[in-house]
Order: structure tokens, then C-alpha cells, then sequence
């Protein structure tokens, strides 16, 4: 797929890849130049919302009924 720069330097981003990576008005994206391959890497970075959703239940390894201090201690100890 191609794009055109307008005189005011903006791209419009084709639908379809707006639609695959879940784009929409005031989504952040970060531009990677890499000069050696004359490219330039465009990452979608995800708002707080999806990062929420990411990280929900990561945090059930943790209980309550889990001593982490003494599991680290223990990890640590088995490293030597």
C-alpha cells in the first residue's frame, strides 16, 4: 500500500490497516528511522486502556496466601 505526504506533511493511514491495528483518532504511533535500509518503522503504541486490559489478571501468580519475599530470597539463594 501506498500513501502521499500532503503539503502540510500529514499521511493518511489506509483503512485497512486502521481496521488491523485497531487506529483510531488521537492513537499514538512512533516512528522509527532506520537510515542504513532507507525504512522507517511505524509501531502502533497502545493507549492506557489496552494496556490495562494486557496486564489484567497478570498479578494472580501473586496471592495473598504467598510469601514473595521469602519465594525471591529463595530464587536467589538457588542462584549461587
Amino acid at each position: 500500500m501506498m500513501t502521499t505526504i500532503t503539503s502540510k506533511n500529514m499521511v493518511t493511514i489506509p483503512v485497512e490497516i486502521r481496521r488491523a491495528f485497531g487506529i483510531k483518532p488521537g492513537r499514538r504511533l512512533e516512528w522509527v528511522p532506520n537510515v542504513e535500509r532507507n525504512e522507517i518503522t511505524v509501531r502502533v503504541i497502545p493507549d492506557r486502556g489496552e494496556l490495562a486490559r494486557r496486564l489484567l489478571g497478570s498479578g494472580r501468580r501473586y496471592s495473598p496466601d504467598r510469601d514473595s519475599v521469602a519465594d525471591l530470597v529463595a530464587e536467589r539463594e538457588s542462584d549461587d
